[in-house]
């Protein structure tokens, strides 16, 4: 199996390839990324005698298309707004692919996977991803599905790299079609900041309040459920505090509709400006509290009675007495490792299906698990009855 790991410089695309290194096997692992200094830095930094690096821009398809083509699998670390771009190169080079966003554009191309004979998996990392395993571990287990919650805290810097600015910006848009939630058999649109409601995640992250963010689970938990009487499906999230703070203000103020404006004679959005800030500062890239926390609750009929099924998620503390899951890194490791797992699941032959394909519709939740374990990430699971 040669693999090739696209924006593989990245803080957490260089995680999923460490857990390839640690726990896979591979004929050729190249790390290839727009910035090739970096992509060397992160090949040496694996130090492995399989791992190489390479140069790749998906802006240019067709060169990408070649270098693509001389490998089986993809994982991809880029952007969300690359991921058409990445995407389409995957497919035409006869890859299988998976990558951490998902949120859609890569289903316009899931004949070119299928008539290959490839999977593609949009979306796996923490949420989604992981979330859509632990999901589905509670709603097969019903035989009727009332509502899916999902719920996570990402603790990190607000601006620790470009890509997370970018989502920051993305999830805010205030007028984001996609942030929805899913209600008596639609697709309801709803603004920032809605629906807050307070979840209580494993310590050290505590109670907090969350809102409506719009992530994939909403779309492909529908129809994952469509036959199970689904009413409604919520996902919501939150970041450090301070930063929920400053995205709350920035709302409020009208800086996240991202205007337009001219300043000394050069024209650019508001909040490319706010992130290019975060970026350069050094409130942008700290925080006190890193890691991330997933936090699933599902109410639904199982054996005739109306229950209530509630999984969250542990893993090592920040704190640096385990010295890889120290700092920033209990956020990348979270995020990354779901990806190379998955990597190996599909190297494995342990999927199902050809194509673009929701992650509920592709693994087995038990034997993603159990890897996630071996990493010493655990999922807790609650159940009790609705009186």
């Amino acid at each position: 199996m040669k693999i090739f790991a696209l924006g593989g410089a990245g803080k957490i695309c260089r995680e999923s390839a460490l857990d390839l290194v640690q726990f896979g096997t591979f004929d050729r692992l190249t790390i290839g990324d727009f910035n090739v200094a970096a992509a060397k830095e992160t090949a040496d930094w694996l130090n492995h005698p399989k791992v190489d690096f390479a140069f790749i821009d998906v802006k240019n398809k067709m060169e990408s298309i070649a270098i693509l083509s001389e490998y089986d699998l993809v994982i991809d670390g880029t952007t969300i707004s690359l991921n058409a771009d990445s995407t389409e190169c995957i497919a035409h080079a006869g890859c299988h692919g998976i990558n951490l966003n998902g949120f859609g554009e890569e289903y316009q191309f899931s004949e070119i996977f299928k008539s290959n004979g490839k999977v593609m998996v949009p979306g796996f990392g923490m949420t989604p991803g992981t979330t859509n395993m632990m999901a589905v571990l509670a709603c097969d287990s019903m035989e009727k599905v009332n509502s899916v919650r999902v719920s996570h805290g990402a603790y990190r810097p607000i601006a620790f790299s470009g890509s997370i600015t970018e989502t920051t910006i993305y999830e805010y848009d205030p007028k984001l079609p996609g942030r929805t939630v899913f209600e008596n058999g639609q697709f309801i649109q709803v603004p920032p900041f809605a629906r807050p409601r307070e979840i209580e995640l494993p310590q050290p992250y505590g109670k907090s309040i969350q809102y409506i963010i719009p992530h994939s689970e909403t779309f492909t938990l529908a129809k994952y459920l469509e036959n199970k009487g689904v009413e409604l499906i919520e996902v919501r999230g939150t970041w450090p505090q301070e930063n929920m703070d400053l995205i709350k203000a920035l709302y409020n103020y009208g800086f996240l509709n991202n205007t337009r404006i001219s300043l000394n004679c050069c024209e650019f959005g508001i909040m490319e400006a706010v992130g290019e800030y975060l970026q350069k500062s050094d409130k942008g890239k700290t925080t006190n509290l890193f890691g991330y926390s997933l936090h699933i609750e599902v109410e639904g009929i199982k054996n005739g009675q109306l229950i209530r099924q509630t999984l969250t998620h542990t893993h090592p503390a920040s704190d640096g007495t385990i010295p890889e899951w120290a700092g920033l890194r209990a956020y990348t490791r979270n995020v990354g490792i779901p990806m190379g797992i998955a990597a190996q699941l599909i190297a494995q032959g342990k999927y199902k299906g050809e194509g673009a394909l929701f992650p509920e519709f592709v693994f087995d939740p038990a034997n993603f698990f159990e890897e996630l374990a071996k990493r010493q990430i655990f999922i807790q699971s609650k159940e009790e009855l609705i009186n």
